[in-house]
C-alpha cells in the first residue's frame, strides 16, 4: 500500500521581506530565528497579528507567519495581513538583515555598498 505523502505549501519562507497593509517592513524569520528574537526583542501587537492564547510556538508558515520588523519588534503575523515586499531598498534589507546578526554588521553592510555604488 502507497503512502501518500501531502507537502504543505509554504506561502511565506524564512529570509522573504514583507510588508503589512499599515506600511511596516519586516523579515520572515526562522523557527530558530523567532526563539532568539523573542528573548532579545519586544512583540509589537500589530493589526493583523496571530493572538490565540498559547499560539504560536511553532509556526506553521501557511497561516502563522514570524517577522521580524524594522523598529525590532517582532510578531507572529496573519499571512493574509501581509505581502511580499519587492520593492524594499537595498539599505532596509540590510537594515532587517542585520538586527539578526547585530548592528555592527548592519553599520559594514551599508559602508560596503556606499563602496560598492561609489566603485
Amino acid at each position: 500500500m502507497q503512502e501518500n505523502i501531502v507537502e504543505r505549501k509554504r506561502i511565506f519562507e524564512p529570509g522573504d521581506f514583507v510588508s503589512t497593509p499599515t506600511g511596516h517592513n519586516g523579515l520572515v524569520i526562522s523557527d530558530q530565528e523567532l526563539q532568539v528574537v523573542r528573548q532579545k526583542y519586544k512583540e509589537g501587537h500589530r493589526p493583523g497579528r496571530y493572538f490565540a492564547p498559547g499560539c504560536c510556538q511553532r509556526p506553521d508558515y501557511v497561516i502563522q507567519i514570524p517577522v521580524l520588523f524594522e523598529d525590532k519588534t517582532f510578531d507572529v503575523m496573519r499571512a493574509m495581513n501581509i505581502r511580499r515586499a519587492s520593492d524594499l531598498s537595498a539599505e532596509k534589507q540590510l537594515h532587517l538583515k542585520g538586527l539578526l546578526t547585530g548592528q555592527k554588521e548592519v553599520m559594514d553592510g551599508r559602508l560596503y555598498l556606499l563602496q560598492n555604488r561609489e566603485g
